[in-house]
Parts: structure tokens; sequence; C-alpha cells
């Protein structure tokens, strides 16, 4: 069986769907296997033609790594890739599963079957192959780094024989993943942290990190589905902007990661706010991508709004592309036990009877199986 791992062609991607490392032990536990990759395909997260040569990988072009059984991506397809599929391969890559622009349905046309990593569902036994977890994980780090690289003064308390510098005020909005291990993060680095979330149940871990919990009476819960928040009404949204309002402009660093899937970034700092910080502060807004926690935000550029510094980057996890494509890697390798039936003669075998197969399966059969909500 031939997997094959086309090169990322969108701007600004720098991550890889394979690395040598990720190759090598798969293959150390698989036989029968051939993996095909797109020559300088791991260019950009600093792997070699020559790496993969050394793991047993075959340098191949970019019609031959996309005509494999199985193609592993890190981002969608382009529209020219998918007429160079096979009949009945499987792609598996980050599909944005909320667009409207028919890209699921030209896949249906082809033939090939396709797993949306987004739609593999947060249980216990999914938890290797959870790329959106792995790859927050990176975010959250790396928008701490941009934070302290950006802001003009020091993260820690700093005292010297010229006076003393107090620590820098780091204000966290949204406590998943990403918003995690920011906490961590700025912790480790000196300054003294606060986070919030509308999920009352996350306080415990906010403050085992050591960070201070901002409480807020919302009147609801935000918890949702999946260990992810829902939207709040208006009456809540009222509540949260009244409460959040004083305190974020006290923060010399405001990082954001509030999400909903298939909706716009709910938007938490708005332009008064903005104004009413300190000159020289900084929002990292990792929800970027989807609109923006911040009415002020940019997607894909740094500004400065009222003297404060708004990072809008959208893709963090490409600053570490070596890092990222380690984890993004492993966690496709641990998929690719569910859908390869080992043996002489490995096969692939989607079994809609497992519940990670069903859940994140988006095309099959020449269907269209996702469904949104």
């Amino acid at each position: 069986m031939r997997i094959g791992v086309p090169k990322e062609t969108s701007e600004g991607e720098n991550r890889v769907a394979a690395t040598p490392d990720s190759i090598k032990r798969f293959l150390s536990k698989n036989k029968g296997i051939q993996f095909l990759i797109e020559t300088g395909a791991g260019d950009r997260a600093h792997f070699s033609d020559e790496s993969y040569k050394a793991v047993g990988a075959e340098i191949v072009d970019r019609k031959t790594a996309l005509s494999a059984k199985i193609v592993l991506k890190v981002n969608r397809l382009e529209s020219d890739d998918i007429s160079g599929l096979s009949k009945d391969s499987l792609v598996i890559s980050l599909i944005d599963p909320f667009s409207d622009d028919g890209y699921l349905e030209n896949l249906s046309k082809s033939g090939a079957s396709a797993i949306g990593l987004e739609l593999i569902p947060r249980i216990s036994r999914a938890q290797s192959m959870d790329v959106l977890s792995s790859q927050a994980n990176i975010a959250g780090y790396r928008a701490v780094l941009e934070a302290s690289n950006r802001f003009g003064r020091f993260f820690p308390m700093m005292m010297t024989s010229a006076g003393s510098a107090r620590p820098a005020k780091v204000i966290i909005l949204g406590v998943g993943v990403a918003g995690l291990q920011a906490i961590a993060t700025a912790k480790r680095l000196g300054a003294n942290v606060e986070a919030f979330d509308v999920r009352p149940e996350v306080k415990e871990q906010v403050q085992s990190l050591g960070a201070k919990f901002i409480e807020i009476d919302l009147g609801e819960s935000g918890a949702g589905e999946g260990g992810y928040a829902k939207e709040l009404s208006e009456e809540a949204k009222a509540r949260q902007e009244a409460g959040l309002a004083e305190k974020m402009k006290t923060a010399d660093i405001i990082i954001t990661t509030a999400l909903i899937p298939g909706r716009p970034a709910p938007v938490l700092i708005k332009s008064a706010v903005v104004e009413g910080m300190r000159h020289g502060s900084v929002i990292v807004d990792l929800a970027a991508p989807n609109g923006g926690n911040c009415e002020l935000t940019e997607k894909g550029v740094v500004t400065t709004k009222h003297g404060i510094i708004i990072v809008g980057v959208t893709n963090f996890v490409s600053l570490m592309p070596s890092d990222s494509s380690d984890f993004f890697a492993r966690n496709l390798t641990n998929l690719l036990a569910l859908v390869i039936k080992a043996g002489e003669t490995p096969e692939m075998v989607l079994d809609l009877e497992d519940e990670i197969i069903a859940g994140s399966l988006a095309v099959h059969n020449g269907e269209v199986r996702f469904k949104k909500k």
C-alpha cells in the first residue's frame, strides 16, 4: 500500500503531514507500506529529502504522491490536485468543513473519501489523533513568546541597581488547550496571570497552573458539546462585556483564544477597551483566522491602534514548523492504525461502526456525509 504526502502549498504554511520520525515509527510496526514524499515537502519544516530517504521513504513528484491509496495533508488539497486522486483513495487532512465553497462536493465527485481532522470526536480513545489539541498547544505557547517579543517591558519582576520593574500582567481569554498552555508559558516567564472562560468548570485548571480565575456571573454556563464553548445569550454577552471591560484595561498583555466551532469568533475586546489600555500593551488574537476576538484585529497582520500592538497572525503553529509537523504527523500515524488492516498485504478499511471513523469521515462513496448543524 502506498501513502502519499504532497507538499503544502497554502501561503505561509511551513508544516508537513509526515516527518522522518513518524514514518520510521510507523514502518517499524507495519509492513508492506510505501511512503511517497513529494520533492521538497519537508523543506520548510527543516526535513530534507535525504532524511526521508534514510527512513525508507521514496521521493517523488506531486502527481505520484497524489495517486497513492492514502494521501496525507495538513491543509485542504488545491482544486487542481483533486483530479489527480485515485478513485477509492482516502485523503486525510484538515478540511475547513464549515466553508461553503464546494470543496467536499468536488471531492465526492472524484470518487475519493476524505477524513476531516477537525471532526475527530473528542473522546478518550481519540486523544492521540486529535490534531486540533496538539496544534493548539503549540499555538498557545508561541502566542506568549510573540507577546513577550512585542512587549517593550519585562515579563518577570526585575530588581537591579537602577531600580525594579514590576511583572507584566497577562490576561488569557478562553481556557481551552491553547489558553491553558498560554497560562503555563506566561507563568514560567514570570508574569502575573489571570484567565477567563465562559465555562466555570475550568476554574480549577486555571488555579492549578498558578493563575487567578476571573469570575463573572453570566447567569448561564457557556459549556457546549465535546468540551467546546457554546454561544452565549445576548444577556450573558452583555454581562461578560461589562465584567471584563475594566479588567482588560489594566492588562499589559491580552491573549485571546475563544472560538465556537462553525461560527465567527465572539468579539470580546471592543475598541473602547483598546483605547483605555496603556500604550505599548499587546493583544495577541489567536482567533484572527475566524474574524478575531478583538474588534480591531486585522487578519494576517500586526497593527498598532490607539498605541496598542494587535497581533493578527493566523498560523502561529507554522512559526514552529518542526515540532508542529512532528506532533501533527504522530496524530496522523495513530489515526492510520484505524484505517489500515495490517497483514502481508495491508488493506484500507473504513469501518463505519467505529465512532472515530464514522464521526470524521466527511466524504465517502461519492457522498458528502458531513452535515452542518
